[in-house]
């Protein structure tokens, strides 16, 4: 931690000087657009839904190089960049922690913050260790509750959070305020149907039970359908080598349950789910993945991907699994 907050000092202190040498004035000053910054890619994509066609917006993704939220550091040029927003948004959790310090380096008293956390509030869960899952390190802050950052993945709260985007906006620029209004209302529609989409799959399935060989994201998805799971790490883990003791326990859920599928999240090394199956000595056990919208790339983004659109795909894999 020592290490990164110099890390982030230095960040800084390029950041200011550049400020100063290029003499920068406010975003929306410069182009008459408001300036948005976003550290994740549901934030952004459900912000230039709500913004649409209009022009009264340009949309900055920071984590467009596709590095996952919990190894990103911001860089000079990013820390400029929130420097001189009119509208910033984060998650709020362990792994964008830096945000504070980014914040104080904003320029304007008027930059508005919007932290999914807070805005969710009490619908904020507490990380939840299940059964077989591999201890986590003591890191001496064992007394304060840990929240799972992944809020993302509820298609509920990602209702709750573009409702809150859209009064940001609003506020911030009346003058297109009806279009983000119109174009809110079109796509909490089609939340609310992807969201059926998923009541029916759960209710239709022959079994409510995933099996993870990686850490697990997914917990706002399953509370949401009432699916249960089991995993090798909790979803903001750090761990990378699952013991035998985990494997054993997750290979015995695997047979207890019968199981036929084992998850991994996008990006990952299946060596785990491996180990887990062959432990396990089922037969015709295969390796599915769930995306968990942490590693989007502008060049994913360039090829059509939307937050439905991996929610849907998620929906898919989930639907030839549990059925």
């Amino acid at each position: 931690m020592a290490f990164l907050r110099r890390l982030f000092s230095i960040a800084a202190a390029a950041a200011a000087a550049a400020l100063v040498l290029t003499g920068c004035s406010s975003h929306s000053g410069n182009s008459g657009k408001l300036s948005i910054v976003c550290v994740s890619f549901p934030e952004y994509d459900w912000t230039r839904q709500i913004v649409g066609s209009s022009d009264g917006a340009e949309i900055t993704y920071l984590l467009g190089s596709g590095i996952d939220l919990h190894n990103y550091q911001p860089s000079a040029k990013d820390i400029m960049t929130i420097s001189d927003c009119d509208i910033f948004m984060y998650v709020g959790g362990e792994s964008d922690s830096w945000a504070k310090d980014a914040l104080k380096e904003v320029n304007s008293k008027d930059t508005k913050v919007i932290k999914l956390m807070d805005v969710l509030g009490q619908n904020v869960k507490e990380e939840e260790h299940k059964e077989g899952m591999e201890p986590e390190e003591e890191d001496g802050h064992h007394d304060e509750p840990e929240y799972d950052e992944h809020v993302w993945l509820s298609l509920k709260n990602a209702e709750v959070i573009c409702n809150e985007i859209c009064d940001v906006l609003c506020e911030k620029d009346s003058a297109n305020a009806d279009t983000y209004r119109e174009n809110l209302r079109s796509y909490t529609e089609k939340l609310d149907a992807l969201d059926g989409e998923y009541s029916e799959m759960a209710d239709s399935a022959e079994t409510r039970t995933i099996l993870f060989g990686d850490r697990f994201p997914f917990r706002y998805l399953c509370d949401d359908y009432d699916i249960d799971y089991y995993a090798a790490f909790a979803g903001c883990s750090a761990e990378t080598a699952a013991s035998f003791e985990t494997v054993a326990k997750l290979s015995e859920k695997l047979n207890e349950k019968k199981l036929d599928t084992v998850f991994i999240i996008e990006n990952s090394d299946d060596s785990i789910a491996r180990s887990i199956i062959s432990n396990s000595g089922r037969s015709g056990v295969s390796i599915e993945t769930l995306n968990s919208i942490q590693s989007v790339t502008q060049k994913d983004i360039d090829n059509g991907a939307t937050y439905l659109s991996i929610m849907e795909s998620n929906l898919g894999t989930l639907k030839k699994v549990l059925d």
